[in-house]
């Protein structure tokens, strides 16, 4: 084991010391509200997840990535977009696949998956008899999975009708890092700044992974294009050129030029540092935040119940201003509280926000669309436009997304402000898409007839529009003495049928034009349908999680005062036998828990800045 593990290691066996000491402390003053929350922490101490989300474009070379990081073949690969159902990969004891189906009611089904048939499943697979695919799990014994690590390799995002994007978006604000993908065959796209953009909005422990550049000889270049673009565009985000080839043959051959060659060891620093150890910061916060917190509702009640004992007047005193506080927390428990009416009004208000917010962004994508038609032939263009379509739909999607999100976390703050009297309030972790979100895929955009036509039916349009010319000018002619079909009727002809050409081939365009404004507003109403709709569940989400969060904290503050006022009032009337007994006690008691609060104070490390924290 090296330093860092066992430092690591200590760390894990303290923070589960003084949960469960706070525990035992908080079980035998009845506090069974307070002895959950710690169990929640001790959970996340004992079984520490640390999720690495893995996105990028069609065909970046995700999966092969995470194939060579692992050194095991767990996600599909190959030149098509082959992840088509998110992939969790973590550690077990033993190898074995599960495939996660979305059920009418109740948790999730799980259906054995054969390991042969893991690469190149897909949600239509028969496995999943007719269900929706929710994810795919993948579990394997492996020394990097085993210190917390979780890789989500998502499907690519990009392309017509695809509703990867959002989906993928919903996974991250629930990530301790995202490695963005992108290869070493050109220089980051708009729409890869774009959706790197919403990822640094949504997860702040961000890397972009520069691969294949064994197949690249100029990869240097384009990573220093790659370094200027994010310059400019103001991203902070580090670039790691990696090889998973050259990672696979290292391992196969055992050679560390190899393997330094690769790049791999720059991803492991990342890892370890920007992620493991940035995730193992958070934890140590939470669980001093909830050990702090449990302290000071135990020292409420004990504090209280001893100022009643030393000076029974106070203690007076001190009884009603805890039935004034009382009231207070009993406001703030009924339907008609502030921070209810709050919420209610935040989350309507916040959902015709969003609604309009979407729409008004999809509007000017499809007025682009449709100036880019009026000004071409969109059945020469039809494949260009679509790709540009699909990668501006897919960006205003993100960045409603990332404006939705940072609008509820507005919302929880303002909730919160209605707790100030109860003191620091910790704010919930706005985590409701996880992989269980089904998005249904949107309707690919319409194919468009191309415009091209072969020579007969150029030849008969002429003719058509040339027969009249011919008879008309020939008839004239005739009464000059000539004959039907005369150089002059033959040049009528040609005249005419050249216009008939061009006004049929312009009517041909007319029509392509409408067709193609049918399809594009027909594509966008699709999306704002399927978009809204998911954007609708996920405030609900919203909304239950602050509303079940606020309300632990306002019956945790009630429950608190009302033992505070109820010691108090017993021991203004205690007998002075008992008042010293109890007081004795009571001030041993409190001495226990100032020394359990200093010691989850000292869980951070003081040679860690809080602002570097944060920054990682």
């Amino acid at each position: 084991m090296s330093a860092g593990e066992d430092r690591g290691a200590r760390m894990n066996d303290a923070m589960t010391d003084l949960l469960d000491r706070t525990a035992r402390i908080a079980a035998s003053a009845g506090r069974t509200d307070l002895v959950e929350r710690l169990d929640v922490a001790r959970i996340r101490v004992t079984d520490p997840r640390f999720r690495v989300v893995v996105v990028g474009q069609l065909g970046q070379g995700k999966s092969q990535f995470v194939n060579s990081l692992l050194d095991l073949a767990v996600c599909s690969v190959g030149d098509d977009e082959t992840t088509a159902i998110p992939t969790v990969v973590q550690n077990a004891d033993r190898t074995f696949a599960e495939l996660v189906l979305a059920a009418s009611s109740g948790p999730p089904l799980r259906v054995d998956v054969p390991l042969d048939q893991v690469d190149g499943l897909t949600p239509s697979s028969p496995l999943a008899a007719g269900r929706d695919v929710l994810r795919l799990e993948v579990n394997v014994p492996s020394p990097l999975l085993a210190d917390g690590l979780v890789f989500v390799d998502t499907p690519g995002v990009g392309g017509h009708g695809n509703p990867h994007a959002a989906a993928t978006l919903g996974l991250l604000p629930a990530a301790d890092a995202v490695l963005m993908v992108s290869d070493a065959s050109q220089e980051f796209t708009e729409p890869e700044l774009a959706f790197l953009r919403q990822v640094t909005a949504l997860c702040p422990a961000v890397a972009c992974l520069v691969t294949k550049t064994d197949l690249y000889p100029h990869w240097r270049r384009i990573v220093d294009a790659d370094r200027e673009h994010l310059g400019r565009a103001g991203l902070d985000v580090p670039l790691l050129p990696i090889s998973s080839l050259l990672r696979s043959h290292a391992l196969r051959l055992d050679d560390a030029s190899l393997h330094e060659e690769s790049g791999f060891d720059a991803l492991y620093d990342f890892l370890r540092t920007r992620v493991v150890d940035h995730a193992s910061g958070g934890l140590r916060r939470t669980v001093s935040g909830d050990v702090h917190a449990v302290v000071e509702h135990l020292q409420l009640t004990l504090a209280s119940e001893l100022a009643a004992l030393r000076d029974p007047e106070k203690g007076t005193v001190a009884v009603a201003e805890l039935q004034r506080a009382k009231d207070t927390a009993e406001a703030l428990q009924k339907k008609s509280a502030r921070w209810q009416q709050t919420l209610a009004d935040g989350v309507a208000d916040l959902a015709a926000d969003i609604d309009h917010d979407l729409r008004d962004r999809l509007r000017q994508v499809t007025r682009e669309a449709e100036k880019a038609v009026d000004e071409g032939d969109p059945g020469r263009e039809w494949d260009e436009l679509g790709q540009w379509l699909a990668d501006q739909v897919a960006q205003s999607v993100g960045d409603n997304f990332v404006w939705a999100h940072d609008r509820a976390l507005w919302l929880a703050e303002t909730v919160a402000e209605h707790f100030a009297d109860a003191g620091r309030v910790e704010l919930p972790q706005i985590d409701v898409a996880g992989l269980d979100g089904v998005l249904e895929p949107v309707a690919e955009l319409g194919d468009l007839e191309s415009g091209r036509i072969g020579l007969t039916q150029k030849v008969l349009v002429g003719m058509r529009g040339s027969y009249g010319g011919v008879l008309m000018f020939g008839l004239v002619t005739t009464l000059m003495g000539m004959a039907l079909v005369n150089p002059v009727s033959i040049g009528a002809g040609v005249l005419l049928g050249t216009k008939a050409y061009r006004d049929d081939r312009d009517a041909r365009v007319v029509k392509r034009r409408g067709d193609a404004k049918i399809a594009i507003r027909r594509f966008t109403d699709d999306v704002s349908f399927q978009v809204g709709k998911e954007s609708k569940d996920r405030l609900r989400l919203v909304q239950r999680l602050l509303r079940d969060h606020f309300t632990a904290v306002a019956e945790q503050t009630l429950r608190s005062l009302a033992d505070s006022l109820r010691a108090a009032q017993e021991a203004a009337g205690a007998e002075a036998g008992e008042r010293a007994r109890r007081t004795t006690e009571v001030q041993r008691q409190l001495e226990v828990l100032s020394a359990l609060k200093e010691q989850s104070t000292q869980l951070f490390p003081v040679d860690v800045p809080e602002d570097e924290e944060v920054g990682a």
